[in-house]
């Protein structure tokens, strides 16, 4: 089958901002456009640049540049006169099945730009501004100084340079094996050398795949611009012809006219939300994971691998889809920044859901069961691994398809696009808990146990949390879409979780001992918020729980601290929400090998991983705005250090968009816009008596419940609550910084 491009793919919504996953929804009100205070977005945006005084030397502190598909980074060349620009593409993989996916099917390295100068480089000056998605400065040389604007066009996926000074462009091809070598056969061969040549004054390495089809990168300088593209294609042979056209394409259109082009996708982009908050170390972290998602994906573009599009020079281990937890961990971000053409994990299920029964063992292959393994590849393929088989084949992979419907039907509930439900969520979902429930037996007490299974990255037991929490979860989710006595029954008579002291244990007689990076156990608390903190009776059972997995530390991973911040918020402990948030922020050492890179990239000793830092971008919506269990919360974890903090158009549950502002320690009014007419229940932390106004300034009905008050909302109208008798301005505001911190980067 040839590669759709991303102009065919039937779901393709990149270009268009505010879409959700499917395409815009018809459930769903026109564009709301946050009002601000002169150019606040862009002000707020323009400050997170990132920033480089010294030479980076790989891609743990490089400036990159990416649209989904073609990544590119900067840092030092070979010499001490050379750049290096390595160029990486996520869709350029193997395509042979017969080895596992990250063996077989594994991402294969493409190669590097060189741009070699008159002289030694002894000084740069760079910055990668967010807001157009450019990399712009000087490089100083012992023999003059050139100036530079970089960029990866949005939608040519092409990479552009305009450079003033006497600079030679090159390339250097890598070769086209995987980097991976655990479980690596002893006959893997690389594929074969690429053959390299010029037609039409354009350089070109066309790169064969054994498997068929192949890649090729074609390059060309003219009159002081620059253009590079990576074209790939299987089975069909194209690639060279259509690598080789996109780059005279771009040479042609005047660069204003391409650079306007890519400024108006990103600058639109950025304008969809905001969040401000006193701290600017943590304001411009955000910012920047907003860059880096969208940078790294999009509704059209392939699901998050561990690199998302930037390959490390030396590779590694992790050269395909992980989905254990980390595409699970790095997508839910898209919802609440308002950001739903982002969301690959939707259109991937549905677009490659024929491939979902290739995961499961074949003696379990029954025509109704699907399954996810890891890793796997871009288009849901496992190579000859499959799925765990409870209490006969056990493995880690078993719960990963049901987590990852949770990020589908959050999706859905952020927008309520009843497509999702239908022609993804209920489908796949249905096909997921199939797999599981053939597996529950009845016991002596009555109750449907679970053979033995394994919690991710921690131990095998029967009973276990983690899969007993996800199946819990997905017949719950059907039952709420249609009534099914099977899933009824399952509800009524799943196990309980195992308990002991400490909480919830990994499963039946397994008890978590040790430091464990991974929160299997907790997903009943987070993210699928079975079990909430405003449930009183079941606050003692999460606080140890939670108290008992925060108190050992010395194996946790980057994302342990997102998600332990994401908890804290969803206890109401603001305070160790922003501590746990910090420690990762503050680049201290995580576990014995990894740390927070300068560039918000994230490295496991040699390996870079993309979902901790995504994580932690999440932790900080955590703080801003909650939307579980039918509730919109606003402000429900600010840190007392934090003041002030303005929000604007963050999307909840509901399909809602939530504008507010706090100021001196206290929220002043809270601004909600309806998109589908949902019923809205709103926790506003607004002390005092209050006011309900619509948009024109006229008093809408509410009623008090507990702590909330109930709005009824109609489908494109909008709520200001605010203290009686004040009439705010609901503009948004880039809040004063509460103290001083550098830019990330090599300021």
């Amino acid at each position: 089958m040839t590669e759709l491009s991303r102009r065919t793919f039937l779901y393709g919504t990149g270009a268009a901002v505010g879409a959700s996953a499917l395409g815009t929804s018809t459930a769903v009100a026109a564009p709301r456009i946050p009002k601000t205070s002169g150019h606040v977005h862009r002000d707020v945006v323009r400050d997170a640049r990132m920033e480089w005084k010294r030479l980076p030397k790989n891609w743990g502190d490089s400036p990159f540049l990416a649209n989904g598909f073609l990544g590119v980074q900067v840092y030092a060349g070979r010499t001490p006169d050379e750049l290096k620009l390595m160029l990486s593409h996520s869709e350029v993989q193997d395509q042979r099945e017969h080895w596992e996916a990250a063996i077989g099917l594994s991402r294969l390295p493409i190669g590097y730009l060189t741009l070699q100068f008159a002289g030694a480089i002894t000084a740069v000056d760079w910055t990668l501004d967010l807001w157009n998605a450019e990399l712009t400065g000087s490089v100083t040389t012992t023999r003059g100084s050139a100036t530079f604007t970089m960029l990866v066009h949005n939608t040519r996926s092409t990479f552009l340079a305009r450079i003033q000074g006497a600079v030679t462009w090159g390339f250097q091809p890598l070769e086209s094996a995987t980097t991976r070598q655990v479980r690596k056969p002893a006959d893997y061969t690389a594929n074969p050398a690429p053959t390299l040549g010029t037609a039409n004054g354009v350089s070109y390495a066309a790169q064969p795949l054994l498997a068929g089809g192949g890649y090729t990168t074609a390059w060309q300088a003219r009159d002081g611009r620059f253009a590079a593209h990576v074209a790939y294609t299987h089975p069909a042979d194209t690639h060279t012809s259509d690598a080789i056209r996109e780059v005279r394409q771009a040479l042609s259109i005047p660069f204003e006219v391409l650079t306007s082009q890519h400024r108006r996708w990103w600058n639109a982009y950025f304008t969809k939300s905001l969040v401000s908050v006193p701290d600017k170390l943590v304001q411009r972290f955000y910012w920047a994971q907003l860059y880096k998602m969208a940078a790294a994906t999009r509704a059209d573009a392939p699901v998050i691998s561990e690199w998302g599009p930037w390959f490390p020079e030396q590779g590694n281990s992790w050269t395909a889809v992980w989905w254990n937890l980390n595409v699970q961990i790095s997508y839910p971000l898209v919802n609440g920044s308002n950001h739903h053409e982002l969301d690959a994990v939707t259109t991937t299920l549905k677009r490659f859901e024929h491939n979902l029964e290739l995961n499961v063992n074949p003696n379990y292959r029954d025509g109704d069961s699907y399954a996810i393994c890891h890793p796997g590849d871009r288009t849901l393929r496992p190579g000859p691994r499959y799925c765990g088989v409870p209490g006969v084949a056990p493995n880690d992979h078993t719960g990963n398809l049901l987590w990852a419907c949770h990020n589908v039907w959050l999706g859905y509930r952020h927008t309520l696009d009843r497509r999702i439900l239908s022609d993804v969520l209920v489908p796949i979902l249905t096909k997921a808990v199939n797999y599981y429930a053939r597996f529950l037996v009845e016991g002596t007490d009555g109750k449907l146990h679970l053979p033995e299974t394994r919690s991710p990255e921690y131990a095998n037991a029967t009973d276990t949390t983690y899969d007993l929490s996800l199946i819990r979860w997905g017949v719950r989710t059907l039952l709420s879409i249609e009534e099914n006595a099977r899933w009824r029954d399952i509800l009524n008579r799943l196990v309980p979780y195992a308990q002991g002291p400490n909480g919830v244990m990994i499963g039946k007689d397994v008890s978590l001992n040790d430091s464990h990076r991974h929160f299997s156990h907790m997903l009943w608390f987070y993210p699928l918020r079975e079990l909430t903190w405003d449930m009183p009776e079941h606050r003692d059972l999460i606080a140890r729980t939670f108290d008992h997995w925060t108190s050992r530390q010395g194996a946790w991973a980057g994302y342990s601290y997102g998600a332990a911040s994401a908890m804290a918020s969803a206890m109401g402990r603001p305070e160790d929400a922003l501590s746990f948030l910090r420690y990762f922020l503050d680049r201290k050492q995580v576990g014995t090998n990894a740390v927070l890179t300068e560039n918000t990239f994230y490295r496991e000793g040699g390996n870079l991983a993309i979902e901790s830092p995504l994580m932690s971008g999440q932790a900080i919506l955590e703080m801003m705005v909650q939307s579980h269990n039918g509730v919109v919360r606003v402000f429900p974890s600010v840190s007392s250090t934090w003041a002030d903090a303005s929000v604007g158009s963050l999307r909840t549950q509901g399909a809602f968009l939530v504008d507010a502002s706090r100021s001196g320690g206290r929220t002043d009014w809270v601004q909600v816009h309806s998109e589908a007419g949902a019923p809205l229940v709103l926790e506003h932390g607004i002390t005092g008596d209050i006011d309900v106004r619509d948009g024109w300034g006229r008093r809408l009905d509410y009623r008090t419940r507990g702590s909330a008050i109930e709005i009824p909302l109609r489908r494109g109208q909008t709520a200001i609550v605010a203290r009686r008798g004040a009439r705010p301005d609901v503009s948004l505001r880039d809040v004063t910084a509460n103290g001083s911190s550098s830019r990330w980067g090599l300021p």
